[in-house]
């Protein structure tokens, strides 16, 4: 049994709090993991991130299958949940407990990240009755980016902020066993955490939430030379990243690398 399960994270409620990350390989799982870093995320942000695509909506359940089976390979300890992507659950019930399956049973996720509020509700119970956590997802939404108008804030008015509230207890009462809070006013996210008997993991909600998510291209300096306001870089692999190459390029184009200690000895009779 892994050191992170879910029961472990619901009872770190007003404990202590949960840092948490994405990943999208074995290789930065495995380091995330080495880490003491609880929770992973296969985020469907990997088409983003990974894959050079505008949004997450192109992003498919075999992409993700794929991705996750990676980070679980790589995870001994953390707990490594798998974000459903754009339609696998939309459609209709049965679809979305097939593909929630395939992601514990294919992949070795632990759980899923399932987007919405409240009206998730009835999904949320179905999954965790057929033994698949969930972990839920409410304020910005990306894969609703069309219908929000964008990537914006949400919950800046107090009907807003109600709304929020009313989703996370919703969603924590149907069975969610914690809640990713995304681009809210500090002031909401302490409502909705004080209101959820769940953890509530933020990304842009500020400090009083239980846990933070961050994307890890972002965390790491290997996202855009822009990155979102909420995000602290903790490196700046990109640019050690490009002087490596411009190294590496320059010895092959000068001649000196592969030197004698590359090259293997001749063998001897």
């Amino acid at each position: 049994m892994k050191t992170w399960t879910v029961a472990k994270i619901m009872a770190s409620k007003g404990v202590c709090k949960l840092p948490c990350v994405t990943a999208y390989d074995c290789a930065f799982a495995r380091l995330a993991d080495a880490a003491g870093i609880p929770l992973v995320l296969v985020g469907d942000s990997l088409g983003m991130a990974m894959l050079g695509y505008g949004s997450t909506l192109p992003v498919t359940m075999d992409v993700m299958v794929h991705h996750t089976a990676a980070v679980a390979r790589g995870t001994a300890e953390a707990l490594v949940v798998a974000d459903m992507p754009f339609l696998s659950y939309q459609l209709s019930l049965p679809e979305a407990l097939r593909n929630a399956g395939r992601f514990l049973q294919e992949a070795g996720a632990d759980a899923v990240k399932i987007e919405g509020g409240a009206f998730r509700a009835e999904l949320v119970k179905a999954l965790v009755q057929n033994g698949i956590p969930v972990l839920a997802h409410i304020g910005l939404t990306p894969q609703s980016v069309n219908v929000l108008g964008g990537y914006k804030v949400q919950g800046k008015t107090r009907e807003e902020g109600n709304r929020l509230v009313a989703d996370a207890q919703a969603l924590a009462e149907a069975g969610a066993f914690a809640i990713v809070l995304e681009c809210v006013p500090p002031d909401i996210a302490a409502a909705v955490t004080a209101a959820a008997p769940v953890p509530v993991i933020g990304i842009g909600a500020g400090p009083v939430c239980d846990g933070q998510v961050l994307v890890m291209h972002d965390l790491l300096g290997l996202g855009g030379s822009r990155p979102p306001r909420f995000v602290k870089p903790y490196a700046a692999l990109a640019e050690t990243v490009r002087e490596a190459f411009g190294a590496y390029a320059a010895e092959v184009r000068d001649g000196t690398f592969p030197g004698p200690e590359h090259c293997y000895s001749a063998s001897t009779p």
